[in-house]
């Protein structure tokens, strides 16, 4: 058993499934199918639908999803709560604005410094961090958290303090006589859209190499994955810095999206949303925090418009579905599903046995 174990982790003697993929699994791949098609029409549908904050809209949610994968990372796959996303996600941000604002940066180093500094403070979180497990690893992320969102507002001349930094954005390519920026809203939107698509799209490469499963393995059972000869706290920092390198690409974006960086998106608020969204849409599963951070954000917006209290709403929606479906609502989906399928192939069963 530990033999096979540690060779399927390997994916040594995989084999493809008989028969093609499920008939779940192709509901799936239309559906997305669709939703890339949706996403690639949005600058042109919206605003003749609804208006062009709409657009804005959904370019903020992939932003936000994208830091919600990054919780999912840890939480979902490799079994690790972590409160602390927001300083990667700070990190992110701040250093695109000191890359431009102090050291006259342009577009890609500046991108290149706040991605790389984020996954060098993941480093140094997680050298600390990932020996604990439970709840005594989300105090520790959240004690992190803390302490770098307070020097950030005491550092005042580097960090701007309570005003943080605003920038003017620099192009992001140059050819000849021609220059495309953040200022066109088309281009900034399909920017943000082929960023965020490529670190999904490498999110589940890794989720489905053996370096994936090497996570799973961790968040069953981790004594377990340490006795068939896994280096669990190795796995568990790779898995801490690249859910850092999310979370700091999610706030490179969102500084160049805003024009602006500060310290209040680095309160444990900030990740607290980030793991209701993995939740709600489903923690463990590659678009389970694209689905949550939809729902609950644009809930948010069309409430807020009405009720200054939306965010009991939200809250309420959240606690309902961690309720009714633990597994979020993707998870609802498949559960769903495959009972259906499981009560079709029993009434056939049953049909079949009563033919004379």
């Amino acid at each position: 058993y530990e033999l096979k174990t540690v060779m399927d982790m390997l994916g040594i003697g995989r084999r493809r499934a008989v028969g093609g993929p499920s008939k779940r699994v192709v509901i799936e791949r239309r559906l997305l199918i669709v939703f890339a098609a949706f996403m690639l029409s949005v600058p042109w549908l919206i605003p003749a639908l609804l208006n062009v904050f709409w657009v804005s809209v959904i370019t903020e949610l992939l932003i936000w999803s994208l830091l919600a994968a990054s919780a999912n990372l840890l939480f979902g796959y490799v079994g690790l709560l972590s409160f602390g996303q927001a300083l990667f996600f700070g990190f992110g941000m701040y250093g695109v604005g000191i890359g431009i604002t102090h050291f006259g940066l342009t577009f890609w180093p500046a991108f290149a410094l706040g991605v790389v500094s984020a996954m060098a403070m993941a480093l140094v979180c997680g050298i600390f961090a990932v020996r604990l497990t439970w709840h005594y690893f989300a105090i520790i992320t959240l004690v992190f958290s803390m302490i770098f969102y307070f020097l950030a507002l005491t550092m005042k001349p580097l960090t701007g303090g309570d005003d943080g930094i605003n920038f003017t954005l620099p192009p992001t390519f140059s050819f000849g006589g021609m220059e495309w920026s953040f200022t066109s809203a088309t281009f900034q939107f399909f920017f943000i859209l082929a960023t965020v698509g490529g670190c999904f799209y490498l999110m589940h490469l890794v989720v489905r190499s053996s370096l994936g499963k090497a996570f799973l393995a961790i968040r069953d059972n981790d004594a377990r994955a340490s006795l068939i000869g896994l280096n669990v706290y190795l796995l568990r920092l790779i898995a801490f810095v690249m859910a850092g390198f999310l979370a700091g690409v999610a706030g490179a974006l969102f500084a160049f999206f805003g024009r602006y960086a500060s310290a209040t998106y680095m309160f444990y608020q900030t990740s607290g949303e980030a793991v209701v969204w993995a939740v709600v849409g489903g923690a463990g599963t590659l678009l389970g925090p694209v689905l949550g951070t939809s729902l609950l954000i644009l809930i948010r917006e069309v409430v807020s418009t009405h009720w200054e209290h939306h965010s009991l709403i939200v809250g309420a929606l959240a606690i309902i579905v961690v309720i009714v479906a633990p597994r979020g609502l993707i998870g609802l989906w498949r559960d769903w599903f495959d009972r259906s399928k499981a009560r079709e192939e029993g009434k056939t069963q049953a049909e079949l046995q009563t033919e004379p």
